[in-house]
C-alpha cells in the first residue's frame, strides 16, 4: 500500500482518542523522614473496549496508581502529573466533578469484596445505590438490579437481591461487585486484584465475566494484578511496574511471550504456566525494592543477572525497542 493510500485510510478510519491518558503521574506519601515517592513519573493510556493490565510485585505502585485514577488516594498523598479523562485533567478537577465522574464515568471493583460490601445493607440496595442517586424510581431500580445480578451470573436474582453479603460465597460477592460497577454504565472499570482470594475455578469464571462485559459493553478496563496467568487471559496491553516506575509497556501477547526487560522476563519464568506447562519455574531472586529505599540507577539492578556498572548509577529512560513496545533498560533483551 502506498503512503498516499495509507494516509487516506487513516483519515477515513482514524485511531480513536484514548479514554484515559496518564501522563507523568507521581504520588508522594508522608513518611517519618519526609515524603516517599511511591509512584514515579508513570505514563500510559487506556482505550475504549480494551483491557490494560498493570502488573508487578507487591509495593510496585499498581494499586496506588489505580487509587489516584478513581480519585481515592490515601490521606496525605500528593498527586502530581496529569490524568486526562476525555482531555479533562482529573488532578485539577473540582471534587464535585470527580464525584459525579465516579461510578458513572469510572467505576472500581475492589480486591476484597467482603471488606468493600456493607454487611448491614442488602446486596440489592448496594448495587442500586448509584441508580437511586440518579433519581431512578424505586420499582425501576429493583428491576434493573435484578437484571444486573442475572447478567453477572448470580442465580435466582429475584431472591438473592434481598440477601446480605454474608449469605453470598466469595465468588458471588465478587460478581456482586461487578454488578455494582456496571450499575452506572461506566466507560472505564478499574479492577484491583479481582480474583486474588478465589479458587482457580471461580477465578476462571470471573475472568470470563470480565471479558464478556468488556466485549458486550465496549467498556475499557484497567486490571491491576500480580498474577501473570490472569494477564495472559485478559490483557490486551500490559504495563509492567517495579518500585513505583514503569519498566516495560507493550501488547500482552508480546510482552509475556518475549519480554524485553530483565524484570519482566524474571516474572514470566517464575510462572511457567504462562508460557509452557512443562517449563521449570525459576524463582525471582531477592526482595522487591522499597520506594522508601529505592536503589540508585535502575531500581532492579541489585536483583538483575545482567546488571553492569552503568545500571547502578544511571536511571534508564523509556525507549522504543519495537513497534508498540517500550522498555526502560540499558541492556534490553532482543524482542
Amino acid at each position: 500500500m502506498s503512503k498516499v493510500t495509507d494516509q487516506v485510510a487513516a483519515e477515513l478510519d482514524p485511531e480513536p482518542a484514548p479514554l484515559l491518558q496518564v501522563e507523568h503521574l507521581s504520588i508522594d506519601l508522608p513518611g517519618p523522614a519526609g515524603p516517599v515517592r511511591v509512584v514515579d513519573d508513570v505514563s500510559f493510556t487506556v482505550a475504549a473496549g480494551r483491557t490494560t493490565g498493570l502488573i508487578g510485585e507487591s509495593g510496585s505502585g499498581k494499586t496506588m496508581t489505580a487509587s489516584a485514577i478513581i480519585g481515592l488516594p490515601p490521606p496525605g498523598a500528593a498527586v502530581t502529573g496529569r490524568l486526562l479523562w476525555h482531555g479533562d485533567d482529573m488532578v485539577t478537577m473540582a471534587e464535585q466533578d470527580r464525584r459525579r465522574l465516579r461510578g458513572r464515568g469510572i467505576a472500581m471493583i475492589f480486591q476484597d469484596p467482603q471488606a468493600a460490601l456493607d454487611p448491614t445493607q442488602t446486596i440489592g440496595r448496594q448495587v442500586g445505590e448509584i441508580l437511586r442517586r440518579g433519581g431512578m424510581p424505586a420499582k425501576e431500580v429493583r428491576r434493573t438490579v435484578i437484571d444486573l445480578l442475572d447478567r453477572v451470573g448470580i442465580p435466582d436474582p429475584q431472591t438473592r437481591h434481598a440477601q446480605y453479603p454474608h449469605q453470598y460465597s466469595g465468588g458471588l460477592r465478587q460478581r456482586a461487585m461487578v454488578a455494582t460497577a456496571l450499575a452506572g454504565s461506566p466507560e472505564l472499570i478499574l479492577a484491583d486484584e479481582p480474583t486474588t482470594a478465589l479458587d482457580v475455578t471461580v477465578q476462571a469464571r470471573i475472568l470470563a465475566l470480565l471479558r464478556r462485559v468488556r466485549d458486550e459493553e465496549d467498556t475499557a478496563m484497567l486490571l491491576v494484578s500480580h498474577d501473570l496467568r490472569v494477564m495472559a487471559h485478559v490483557a490486551d496491553e500490559v504495563v509492567v511496574m517495579y518500585a513505583g516506575r514503569i519498566c516495560e509497556v507493550g501488547s500482552g501477547r508480546e510482552v509475556l511471550n518475549s519480554p524485553a526487560h530483565p524484570y519482566t522476563r524474571a516474572l514470566v519464568v517464575s510462572v511457567p504456566a504462562v508460557r509452557s506447562r512443562t517449563a521449570i519455574a525459576e524463582p525471582l531472586p531477592g526482595s522487591p525494592a522499597s520506594p522508601a529505599e529505592r536503589p540508585s540507577g535502575c531500581p532492579f539492578h541489585p536483583r538483575c543477572a545482567k546488571a553492569q556498572d552503568r545500571c547502578a548509577s544511571e536511571v534508564p529512560r523509556m525507549r522504543q525497542v519495537a513497534a508498540g513496545r517500550q522498555v526502560a533498560c540499558h541492556f534490553p533483551e532482543e524482542t
